[in-house]
């Protein structure tokens, strides 16, 4: 049985209907119900729901031999995994972002608010810019309007809430989509299944194009 971990929510469901497109199903997913693993015998699969951020955990420590998860969520906590395939959903970017006509006063340390605090540190020491990092766990934006953060460091889809909020990106750090990852020693144990599976993926991201 492969185990397979897909993120809950939208994305998760996009990715669901590429497995199913590439011949991966699993009929119960359909079904109205609250459970969170989901088999099909016959083709020896096994899809379980989890948090997107946790998708990386389950494969990284082996309840799951594949999964799906956002270059953000790889980035920021470099899980020990092998990266497949770029599914080119989920399409964003990371960015930096400050209130219009933010001047970087590079005398001073920068206050960077963020989730991703990895990203960002190691962003900034890539630019030997110094900085003090504010971790938040949500209304990054707010953080520059209080005067909490000079800047931010978050994702970036279409850059409407920045705008409603008075802010605008400023530099692109990393262009972000949603990736199909495997487990390392599960990759080597079932490589053929899992490169069926990332074989058939790519067809269909291809035809996509």
């Amino acid at each position: 049985m492969l185990n397979i971990a897909l993120p809950k929510g939208r994305l998760g469901e996009k990715v669901y209907d590429y497995f199913e497109q590439a011949g991966f199903d699993c009929a119960e997913i359909s079904e109205v119900n609250r459970k969170l693993t989901f088999e099909n015998e016959e083709k020896g699969i096994r899809f379980f729901w989890v948090k997107p951020s946790d998708v990386p955990i389950y494969v990284e420590r082996g309840a799951a031999d594949i999964g799906v998860a956002g270059k953000d969520i790889l980035l920021e906590a470099e899980p020990d995994v092998y990266e497949l395939l770029d599914l080119k959903m989920g399409v964003c970017r990371m960015a930096v972002a400050a209130k219009k006509n933010f001047r970087d006063n590079t005398a001073t340390t920068l206050k960077v608010a963020t989730k991703f605090s990895n990203i960002a540190a190691k962003y900034y020491a890539q630019k030997g810019r110094d900085i003090d990092i504010i971790h938040l766990n949500g209304s990054i934006e707010l953080a520059p309007i209080l005067g909490l953060s000079d800047v931010i460091v978050d994702i970036v889809e279409t850059g409407k809430t920045l705008l409603e909020n008075g802010l605008e990106p400023i530099e692109d750090i990393v262009p972000i989509s949603a990736r199909l990852i495997a487990n390392k020693a599960a990759f080597g144990f079932k490589e053929d299944k899992i490169n069926e599976i990332k074989n058939k993926l790519e067809e269909i991201v291809e035809s996509k194009k």
